[in-house]
């Protein structure tokens, strides 16, 4: 799926691409986000849990702060070397992609070689220690990573409507498993307070008894982002469906209390 002109005027509630400052398009099964050729004043962007598979387009994001790319289709960390025309960039997320599955400390050595400005890395704290060690250990792309057609891996091209089904569980087990800077980030955009630690856990312990408001609270997060993308007709929809579901509760309320 292609991020459109429309669709990022609409989710950052602005006029022109030019005045875009933030944009969400968390877990919208984005393949291409060419569009960002033309966000140059973007500052903060989450596109995490989609299909992205190269990080060209964001180089030309000149003011960018905060990139969240979390679980995506990057699959060579020479795309990294399209990071490194950002001179603004402090915060990236890049875990669960398949380019950091092999051998995590390789990752983040090569990472930070060739970001050593980065004050967060997949929400753990860069040290100085730390740039120093990429120096020697990681390694540096000086050059844009080479591309490889579909046809030559041997596919065909994006198999997100084939694997509908599976896109779909996966994204609904996504939304148990916000992390809290990301969770936070969506709050803020929809005019939120944050939640604070102690109230919010993603990794909660079955033991907790708190633990099932816990996963609501994300659930609620996330179904409320969605709400913006919808029109009037859609959001008929959700109001017949939460009304019809608030009588069903009522109504095994009142069963129980007889």
């Amino acid at each position: 799926m292609k991020l459109t002109r429309k669709q990022v005027l609409s989710r950052a509630k602005a006029s022109e691409l030019d005045s875009v400052k933030k944009l969400n398009c968390w877990g919208s099964r984005l393949t291409d986000i060419s569009i960002c050729h033309e966000l140059p004043n973007i500052e903060v962007m989450t596109l995490s849990v989609n299909s992205i598979s190269t990080l060209e387009p964001i180089s030309h994001c000149q003011n960018l702060t905060e990139l969240y790319l979390r679980k995506n289709d990057i699959s060579n960390l020479g795309e990294l070397y399209y990071l490194k025309l950002l001179p603004r960039l402090k915060i990236l997320w890049l875990s669960e992609n398949p380019c950091c599955s092999q051998d995590p400390c390789r990752y983040r050595m090569t990472v930070l070689r060739n970001l050593p400005n980065l004050q967060k890395l997949d929400n753990q704290a860069v040290t100085a220690d730390e740039v120093s060690q990429a120096t020697m250990e990681g390694e540096e792309f000086i050059a844009p990573p080479t591309v490889i057609s579909s046809t030559e891996n041997g596919h065909t091209g994006p198999t997100t409507e084939q694997n509908g089904a599976e896109v779909t569980t996966e994204s609904e087990s996504d939304l148990l498993n916000f992390s809290m800077e990301e969770t936070n980030k969506i709050r803020e955009q929809l005019g939120m307070k944050p939640l604070p630690r102690d109230k919010f856990s993603p990794f909660a312990s079955p033991m907790e008894t708190d633990s099932g408001r816990k996963k609501k609270n994300n659930v609620l997060n996330a179904i409320l982002l969605l709400l913006k993308d919808l029109d009037t007709e859609d959001l008929e929809i959700v109001q017949r469906t939460a009304g019809n579901r608030i009588h069903q509760l009522q109504r095994k309320e009142l069963q129980q209390e007889r």
